[in-house]
């Protein structure tokens, strides 16, 4: 395992396997690049795409994350998911469940309007699978394309963990749903 990834806590790693079907299925996730030596994050809907082991997202044809790309494009990717809360009966032993991937690369805005469009389509596909181009909405257009970038952060190293807690935790509960006997 490279550095930027390595892990304190091993038994909660994934492996890759784990990481791509996970980010499969994760709903949002954060890139952060960098502006004068200031780290910004931007949260982007995503999809990884295997056969190029890349992540690609869309954003606005001017602004600050197209700004970073172009001036540094060594980047960092992450997206997650939080489980239940696990109470305790020591402060400092609560915790929850989670389950998250964090990704390094380099970002390029795409150039080629075929990968742009192939890209933009990938997101469209992960995010309305029912919905498809030409019979529940009209392609993508040249002129769309033009109006938006396509970014990909080719995956030079990652790596993927998760906590789960037994199905019947004691206490366990879910974020803004009462806990459990509790009032």
């Amino acid at each position: 395992m490279e550095e930027a990834t390595r892990m304190r806590r091993n038994d909660r790693a994934m492996d890759d396997g784990w990481i791509r079907a996970f980010l499969a299925t994760a709903p949002v996730g954060v890139v952060a690049t960098v502006d004068d030596g200031q780290p910004f994050l931007n949260s982007n809907l995503f999809v990884y795409d295997e056969s190029r082991h890349a992540i690609y997202v869309h954003t606005a044809r001017t602004g600050r994350t197209r700004g970073n790309i172009e001036a540094v494009e060594r980047v960092a990717f992450t997206a997650f998911e939080m489980g239940r809360l696990l109470p305790a009966d020591e402060a400092l032993e609560f915790s929850v469940e989670y389950a998250g991937v964090v990704a390094f690369g380099r970002a390029t805005l795409v150039a080629d309007a075929e990968e742009a469009e192939e890209g933009l389509q990938r997101l469209l596909d992960k995010y309305a699978p029912q919905l498809r181009p030409g019979r529940d909405y009209r392609p993508i257009t040249p002129d769309e394309l033009r109006r938006t970038s396509v970014m990909r952060i080719d995956v030079s190293e990652w790596s993927g963990k998760r906590k789960e807690a037994e199905p019947d935790f004691p206490g366990a509960f879910r974020y803004r749903e009462p806990a459990p006997g509790g009032s």
